[in-house]
C-alpha cells in the first residue's frame, strides 16, 4: 500500500471526523446523507479503500443555468457568469427542491401542493406558447446512489467492481487509474446506475424571473409516486452492495475460527466448505452411533418369538 494513497486517505477521514457545524463539502446539501452514513463509514474502515465523494439518491427539482445561446447583456445584469448547455449541464443553475429520502404523498382523498412545494407558480393555458431550446427550463429528477472511492490499488478496485455490479449498479467502472508521472495505480471506481433514474421537464423560468409549472399538480403527484418507487429499488440495492462489499473484506473464515456468531451474509466458497464439514460431522456420529449397537455372532440360543411361535 502506498505512502500517497495512506496520505490522502488520512487527509479524507480528517475532514470527516469534523464536527458537523464545521464539516462541508461540495453536494448541495454540504454534507454526507444521512441513509449511506454508516456504509461510508464501513468502507472507510476497510484497509485499501476509501470514500472520496457520495450521494445516497435524491428526488430533485432544478432550475437550469443561463444557456450559451440567451441574451448576454441580461446574463450580466443579473450577475451571471456561468452558462449551461443543452438540458442544464455545464454550470449555473439552482436546486428548488432536494429530498435523500421518499417524499411524502397525502392520500387519495386528501389534495397535495407539489407546485408550491417545489417553488413553482401554477401552469396557465397558454404557458407552453413561445417557447424555445434557449428557454431555462426547470427539471424533476430521481438519481440513485453514486460512491466514488479512491483504491490503494487494482486489486481493491477489482473488489469494489464485482460488488457494485453484483448488487446492480450496472453502469460503475474506474474514473481514474491514479498517476502515470509516479506509475502508482490508485483508481477510483463509481459505483452508478442510470437505469432506473429519470427526469422530466415540469416548468421554465419566465422574462420577469418566475418559475411556471407546465404541469398540474396531479401529474407532479404521479412523477413523485414514480420517483418513491424507484427510491425502494435504490435502498435494495445499497444493502446488496453492502453485503456483498462486506463478503469480499471480511469472509466467514475469520468469523467461524474465532467462535463468533455467523453474521447475515457468507461467503459461497466459505458456505459450501461448511456445509461440507458438517455432513461428514454427522455420517461419523451414525458410524459411531451404530458401532455401539450388540452384533449378531450366530451362537445367540433361538427365541421361538423370531420365529413367529411356530416350529416346523
Amino acid at each position: 500500500m502506498t505512502s500517497r494513497f495512506l496520505a490522502r486517505k488520512q487527509k479524507i477521514l480528517e475532514q470527516l471526523d469534523a464536527p458537523d457545524d464545521e464539516y462541508h463539502d461540495l453536494s448541495p446539501k454540504g454534507s454526507i446523507d444521512a441513509p449511506i452514513r454508516d456504509l461510508i463509514s464501513e468502507i472507510n474502515g476497510f484497509d485499501g479503500i476509501v470514500t472520496t465523494s457520495s450521494c445516497s439518491g435524491r428526488i430533485s427539482v432544478f432550475l437550469e443555468g443561463r444557456k450559451a445561446g440567451s441574451d448576454a447583456s441580461k446574463s450580466a445584469e443579473e450577475g451571471e457568469e456561468s452558462r449551461a448547455g443543452p438540458g442544464g449541464k455545464g454550470g449555473g443553475g439552482t436546486w428548488l427542491f432536494i429530498s435523500h429520502d421518499p417524499v411524502e404523498v397525502p392520500d387519495a382523498t386528501s389534495p397535495s401542493d407539489f407546485t408550491s412545494q417545489f417553488s413553482l407558480e401554477k401552469a396557465t393555458a397558454d404557458a407552453a406558447k413561445g417557447l424555445d431550446v434557449h428557454q431555462r427550463f426547470i427539471h424533476l429528477k430521481f438519481e440513485p446512489m453514486i460512491l466514488h472511492i479512491l483504491s490503494a490499488s487494482l486489486d481493491h478496485a477489482q473488489r469494489i467492481l464485482n460488488a457494485g455490479m453484483g448488487a446492480g449498479f450496472r453502469e460503475s467502472g474506474a474514473v481514474s487509474l491514479g498517476s502515470s508521472k509516479t506509475g502508482e495505480a490508485n483508481p477510483v471506481v463509481a459505483i452508478r446506475s442510470t437505469g432506473y433514474s429519470f427526469d422530466s421537464i415540469i416548468g421554465y423560468q419566465d422574462e420577469e424571473g418566475r418559475n411556471i409549472s407546465l404541469v398540474d399538480d396531479s401529474h407532479l403527484r404521479t412523477l413523485v409516486d414514480i420517483a418513491n418507487e424507484r427510491f425502494k429499488i435504490n435502498i435494495e440495492r445499497i444493502a446488496r452492495f453492502r453485503t456483498q462489499l462486506l463478503e469480499s473484506y471480511q469472509p466467514m473464515s475469520t468469523a467461524t475460527t474465532s467462535g463468533a456468531s455467523k453474521p447475515d451474509w457468507e461467503d459461497a466458497n466459505v458456505r459450501k466448505q461448511r456445509k461440507r464439514e458438517e455432513g461428514l460431522a454427522r455420517q461419523r456420529a451414525l458410524q459411531a452411533a451404530s458401532s455401539d449397537e450388540k452384533v449378531p455372532t450366530g451362537n445367540e440360543p433361538l427365541n421361538v418369538e423370531d420365529l413367529g411361535g411356530i416350529l416346523p
